[in-house]
């Protein structure tokens, strides 16, 4: 229940510039993410084809952080299939550059495997399990991580370092 405020609270927060009627007050988080996805030019086939027809959703565990640098926080959500496959995209949802507070897709990796997301100070860091022979198929020994960055001049995100590490430790 207070995950549920506070992804509420975030999302208000994340659309706080955004123009009156700009999000239907029964629309949750989730729906939002969706509808500004489904409405990319540039979205994956398949992804959309799982998130018409239910078969993938939005996660709704969306993490929030400045990433552009504008003073207000951007959502990285990711689809996931419900299944063995887990996240298998990653978005950064922005208004960033936007006069009207509109979102939109500012990062897109539509092509993950049991992905993950995180953030630190304006890092996005997107790992995926990287198997090799002999790996059970729950445990992979490595993984191969990619950190990107706004870039202000080019107005868009770039990867800044990409490295695999080991998950022994865990």
């Amino acid at each position: 229940m207070r995950l549920s405020a506070l992804v509420a609270l975030a999302c208000a927060c994340l659309l706080a510039g955004a123009p009156a009627g700009a999000q239907d007050q029964t629309e949750t988080p989730q729906q939002l993410f969706r509808k500004v996805l489904l409405a990319d030019p540039k979205l994956a086939s398949g992804v959309q084809r799982l998130l018409n027809t239910n078969t993938g959703f939005v996660s709704p565990t969306p993490v929030f952080a400045d990433l552009t640098g504008d003073g207000k926080s951007d959502a990285v959500v990711t689809v996931e299939n419900g299944g063995v496959a887990g996240a298998i995209a990653a978005y950064v949802l922005t208004a960033e550059g936007s006069s009207k507070g509109d979102l939109h897709v500012a990062l897109r990796n539509q092509s993950l495997y049991q992905g993950r997301v995180r953030t630190s100070g304006p890092t996005l860091t997107v790992a995926e399990p990287l198997w090799s022979r002999g790996d059970d198929v729950c445990c992979p020994r490595r993984a191969t991580e990619r950190d990107y960055a706004w870039d202000a001049a080019k107005k868009a995100f770039m990867r800044r370092a990409t490295r695999t590490i080991d998950l022994d430790d865990r």
